[in-house]
């Protein structure tokens, strides 16, 4: 079969891109095993050193990968699918940072982007609780980062590629000018930002979530952290600044998110119709209660079983949210969710590990949880705490079990008028 020669590609970029990925990934997987091996050999603090190079390397490279897939956008590279589908060359400038999250991939970049930023924190603060933390944040990060290798293993699809070339795309390869070898002449322009997303939210809402989303990973680290060094309530004080913080900050990201969907949409309610905001709103709800359980266990040291549950939550919650965007199985029933592009499987695994490590390591360390002896007093600010950390988890079961409910009473019609593929 003879090799087509295409005219004007910037194959440079496409194998740069590759790579960087490439990198980011075995990085991340250095990186996560170094720390670990670190935990349990005291004595051999190159494992240290080794996490944090691996951890430089990994960051770099999603630096990387964000300013080349931003080279790409910007300069209208249309051999590129990312680039043709979200960017067209009448789209206002002030939209182009935008084409880099509305896709599957760029917002998995964006979400690998912030952890790498949050994880510097953590390495340069952590102190004793480094290595362990560190080794929660970069297996997550490995998961993360699996989502944009694009690889494919037998009939087995890893990720989806953000730098997949247009002729190579599986929706594009049997296109007739996929073999013409100046195909590049004929595309003059991309498809282009949805019109909906074409909002100045758009700019500011998807990083501002997606630094709430990314927030959720380090209580959840240091928890699994005190787990694994058998010190089941001392996490808590050094994960409760990145708590709150994460609880402002993804709640603020959530309430764009409500401001934009009541604008753009018009349909007079932030919530009630829409399962995918429903699940973005639930994990926040259950990391209010973790943030407030936090302090009732500082102060008293009861509900330490509880706390640990509740902050396990809120992240296993966020992969459950990000499973019903992005596996398609909401695609007739929210405006918000994306297509299925085969990671369905993927996911189910990522948020099925973590669930099942959380749930061993609290089952191993359940006679080191002390239970609560003496029961707080009714007028204590403890005990209204506690009860209002009980109504918000109450509640959040009571959104996710209508949400299915409600999804099938939505319009299929008013949907098919008002899609747009969401970062949220």
């Amino acid at each position: 079969m003879e090799i087509i020669q295409y005219a004007g590609e910037h194959s440079t970029l496409y194998m740069a891109g590759r790579l960087m990925i490439v990198l980011a990934f075995t990085a991340s997987l250095l990186s996560a095993f170094s720390y670990i091996f670190s935990v349990y050999n005291t004595s051999e603090v190159s494992w240290i050193k080794i996490g944090r190079w691996a951890y430089g390397f990994h960051a770099l490279s999603v630096i990387g990968i964000f300013g080349l897939l931003y080279y790409i956008i910007y300069n209208h590279y249309f051999e590129f699918y990312y680039a043709w589908f979200h960017s067209s060359t009448t789209m206002p400038m002030r939209y182009i940072f935008a084409c880099l999250w509305e896709g599957q991939e760029g917002s998995f970049l964006l979400w690998i982007f912030w952890q790498v930023v949050l994880a510097l924190f953590v390495m340069r603060r952590g102190g004793e609780w480094e290595s362990p933390v560190m080794a929660v944040i970069m297996l997550v990060q490995v998961f993360l980062s699996s989502m944009v290798l694009g690889l494919w293993i037998g009939d087995f699809h890893i990720g989806s590629n953000p730098f997949i070339l247009l002729r190579e795309h599986p929706d594009m390869q049997n296109m007739p000018f996929a073999q013409m070898p100046d195909y590049l002449k004929k595309i003059t322009d991309g498809r282009g930002l949805n019109p909906l997303l074409q909002n100045y939210w758009m700019t500011i809402h998807p990083p501002t979530l997606f630094l709430g989303f990314a927030s959720t990973v380090v209580p959840f680290a240091f928890a699994l952290a005190g787990l694994i060094k058998g010190k089941v309530s001392e996490w808590i004080r050094p994960a409760l600044p990145y708590t709150f913080f994460g609880v402002m900050i993804l709640g603020t990201g959530i309430l764009m998110g409500a401001a934009w969907a009541y604008e753009a949409l018009s349909f007079g309610g932030f919530w009630a119709w829409d399962p995918v905001e429903n699940s973005s709103l639930v994990p926040w709800i259950i990391f209010v209660g973790a943030a407030h359980l936090m302090l009732i266990v500082r102060k008293t040291g009861t509900a330490i079983l509880t706390t640990l549950i509740l902050t396990v939550a809120s992240f296993i919650l966020v992969l459950y949210s990000t499973f019903l965007t992005r596996s398609g199985i909401l695609g007739d029933s929210s405006v918000h969710a994306f297509t299925d592009l085969g990671m369905q499987g993927q996911l189910v695994v990522y948020m099925a590990f973590f669930t099942v490590l959380a749930i061993v390591l609290i089952l191993i360390n359940r006679k080191n949880i002390p239970a609560t002896k003496e029961e707080e007093a009714f007028s204590s600010r403890e005990f209204w705490m506690f009860i209002g950390s009980l109504v918000l988890v109450i509640s959040a079961v009571q959104i996710t079990a209508t949400t299915d409910r409600k999804s099938t009473r939505l319009n299929s019609s008013h949907v098919s008028e008002s899609r747009m593929p969401s970062s949220a």
